[in-house]
């Protein structure tokens, strides 16, 4: 399903936002650290950002432009800032739209599917990665090489999932904790190195052995 990022401070908006999108077809991350909103986002690999401009540590508008200089993701701006200027300056910096707040649920989601649509994402699709001869049904959680197939857990799809979507860089240990829990709360270290040992496991079955690569004192890589 489409992955959507959320860079939101308003809690109760922020929650409201993840529902609405759950329900309709969307999985969705939030922002839990907002003086690293843009960094943050890009480790996410989403196919659309939701965007506020007025954020504590930070302003929006820089926020817009770190994601554009390295991602083609839409970028919907989300916010009670609605003046001309404001909309002309986010734009100019890389948002696909500008959505006022009080916003309209329908009309949200309406923009949002047809950004991605346009960018050749769609939901309720069956999106898949491949690379280096391994196949990864993010729908099924199932993986597939040498002609066999093997159903992964949520935490194995989660850290393979991400490793193939940013393939041939090193995903550092505290992005993978992140897209696992979700959260910047404390994980013992050793708990990634056991999920990441069982994918290897998994992935062993299917005959694909030395595909996970490990970085000492930087993270993993396929």
């Amino acid at each position: 399903m489409p992955r959507i990022y959320v860079i939101e401070d308003d809690e109760a908006i922020r929650r409201e936002l993840g529902e609405l999108l759950a329900r309709n077809g969307y999985e969705v991350a939030c922002c839990d650290d907002f003086s690293r909103a843009a960094s943050l986002a890009l480790a996410a690999v989403p196919d659309l950002v939701l965007l506020d401009l007025t954020l504590p540590a930070t302003d929006g508008q820089l926020v817009c432009r770190e994601i554009r200089a390295t991602s083609q993701a839409p970028i919907i701006v989300l916010t009670s800032r609605t003046t001309e200027a404001d909309e002309v300056v986010a734009m100019t910096l890389g948002a696909d739209d500008f959505v006022a707040k009080p916003y309209s649920s329908q009309v949200l989601l309406a923009r949002i599917s047809a950004l991605l649509r346009r960018a050749g994402v769609a939901a309720g699709a069956s999106p898949s990665l491949e690379h280096a001869g391994v196949s990864l049904d993010l729908a099924r959680s199932q993986a597939s090489a040498n002609g066999q197939t093997v159903e992964l857990t949520k935490n194995e799809l989660r850290i393979l999932a991400l490793l193939m979507r940013r393939a041939g860089t090193i995903v550092s240990r505290e992005d993978l904790m992140r897209e696992l829990w979700a959260s910047d709360a404390f994980v013992d270290d050793n708990t990634l190195t056991v999920n990441v040992n069982r994918l290897r496991g998994t992935l062993a079955k299917i005959g694909v052995r030395d595909y996970l690569v490990t970085h000492r004192g930087q993270g993993y890589s396929v």
